[in-house]
């Protein structure tokens, strides 16, 4: 059975709103897309249904996939990359390890020293992170800042290295291009608090994809499926 809190006062089938969820969050999808899908599956939801969906259980997703998360290494490749929100562009700061593996994101309306250490305190806080050995990042000048305050206060262990190398840093580069991909359709966010839940169900779902949930593996779409049902209470 689905919670009964979770889903209460939804018109809608808990299975239904976790679907579309889901397919809102891993594919790119505009709420009109959606709107047409469901349509032709017999199923009347209005975009804007879809969007208070998403923008209640994306975050919901994200906090519910934690515990089942693969470790990741010692070996942090951390940058940034643009969102457009209101017309103007904020910063999602992101970190994966060597693998390619997410540490973790962060939405943020500033790219400066203040805004990186506090990403990096966020990273190491998450429950599937380990202290790094090595950091690298690009040229940004206000990495080494953040680096420097974080093993001041003693954050960070004094012989973490930090490595400055954009062509080290493809992974990420790379990795950032998924997000891009998904945001595209979507034509910016109208405000900072939706695009910061949004983000959480595509990095959840981000995550998902990429085998990083214990016992199921990349490219296992059924297990997937089933896991995010489970977490959700829906049984089969």
């Amino acid at each position: 059975m689905a919670s009964q809190s979770l889903f209460k006062w939804r018109h809608f089938l808990p299975e239904i709103i976790v679907l579309n969820v889901r397919w809102y969050c891993r594919y790119p999808l505009s709420y009109r897309d959606l709107e047409e899908m469901m349509a032709e599956r017999g199923v009347e939801v209005d975009h804007s249904t879809s969007h208070r969906w998403v923008l209640s259980y994306a975050p919901e997703l994200d906090k519910r996939i934690r515990p089942d998360l693969n470790p990741t290494n010692d070996s942090w490749r951390v940058d940034e990359t643009y969102i457009q929100v209101k017309g103007a562009w904020k910063y999602l700061y992101r970190a994966v390890d060597s693998m390619g593996n997410t540490l973790d994101f962060m939405l943020s309306a500033k790219r400066d020293g203040k805004a990186a250490a506090r990403f990096f305190r966020k990273v190491l806080k998450a429950e599937h992170t380990q202290a790094p050995r090595v950091i690298t990042v690009d040229k940004n000048a206000a990495y080494p800042v953040a680096i420097e305050a974080l093993k001041a206060d003693e954050t960070l262990a004094a012989e973490t290295q930090l490595r400055q190398s954009k062509y080290m840093n493809n992974v990420i580069e790379q990795d950032h291009r998924n997000i891009k991909r998904l945001t595209k359709p979507m034509m910016g966010f109208g405000s900072f608090n939706t695009a910061r839940r949004t983000l959480r169900g595509i990095e959840a779902m981000s995550m998902i994809r990429k085998g990083q949930v214990k016992g199921i593996s990349k490219g296992d779409r059924m297990s997937q499926v089933k896991f995010i049902e489970e977490l959700f209470g829906i049984s089969a």
